[in-house]
């Protein structure tokens, strides 16, 4: 019973990891490989289900070892997605005033930037709009240095699919 609600419980977390990490790809447009993944994922799940509704105990434990395991699998694989899977991420960030120092700033620690001279009709106050294409692996980066120059700046993030023509780039 023991050697099941583990079999099941690791079956679970492989399954799940690759469905989550299926999600990702799929919406980076890698259908392919997307695929691929689904297939194995589909496969496990199916021989898992298969085993966990054949057994004739009534034991709470199996219910609990594959949700267990997909809740872990859910955690493993947006973990895995998050850290190592590459993406480019588009940051909007509007300042309250014309912040020069920032954009040196950022543009110092090798940040492409688009700048948007903003001014809005209800307070006629002047504000800017950065808009910048960064590898996620150095998002963390320019949040920090944003947060440290300017604590009020509206910080919008999205994943982007595809850049063309644009500039990307980090030399630090």
């Amino acid at each position: 019973m023991i050697a099941l609600c583990l079999q099941i419980y690791f079956a679970r977390i492989l399954d799940v990891t690759l469905s989550t990490i299926r999600t990702f790809y799929t919406l980076k447009g890698k259908t392919i490989f997307s695929s691929i993944l689904s297939f194995f994922e589909v496969l496990i799940w199916f021989l898992v289900a298969r085993q966990a509704l054949n057994v004739d105990l009534d034991s709470l434990w199996i219910p609990i070892s594959y949700s267990l395991g997909y809740a872990t699998g859910i955690l493993i694989g947006s973990f895995i997605s998050n850290n190592f899977i590459k993406g480019i991420e588009n940051v909007t960030i509007i300042t309250k005033k014309k912040n020069d120092i920032l954009i040196n700033t950022l543009r110092n620690n090798g940040f492409g930037i688009s700048i948007i001279d903003l001014k809005n009709d209800f307070d006629n106050v002047k504000k800017q709009m950065l808009i910048i294409e960064v590898d996620k692996r150095y998002l963390k980066k320019l949040i920090k240095i944003v947060k440290s120059i300017d604590k009020e700046a509206f910080i919008s993030i999205s994943e982007t699919k595809q850049i063309e023509n644009g500039v990307l780039k980090i030399n630090k």
